[in-house]
């Protein structure tokens, strides 16, 4: 089961945050930037993948907001499936935590040049 419009629904808050472009993702479906650092990517209406530092990876998939990644699942990815209306909201707030660790991240990289 999917959620129709899960895609363009998350799209869309995502271009609301600023400097965030869209781009066809490598392996299918879309992916989220901010400069040249992917979010997260979605495929289709059904499953956002979604990069975090490990201790983040751990908190989130703890609170059953999302899985270890498909593929990947040592790694620092998650996965969500989107299956409820509910799933967009946490789709959206999880790459909005993605968006702000890499704002954070960009900001202590410039403090430190």
């Amino acid at each position: 089961m999917t959620v129709a419009g899960a895609q363009q629904s998350i799209t869309q808050a995502l271009l609301t945050l600023d400097n965030v472009s869209v781009a066809p993702h490598r392996f299918g479906g879309v992916e989220y930037r901010l400069g040249s650092r992917e979010l997260g990517h979605i495929h289709g209406d059904h499953m956002l993948d979604i990069p975090f530092p490990k201790k983040v990876r751990d908190e989130v998939v703890a609170n059953g907001q999302a899985s270890p990644h498909h593929l990947l699942p040592e790694t620092g990815w998650v996965s969500l499936y989107l299956r409820r209306p509910e799933d967009v909201n946490t789709a959206i707030a999880l790459l909005r935590r993605s968006y702000q660790i890499a704002l954070a991240q960009r900001a202590s990289r410039k403090v430190k040049e």
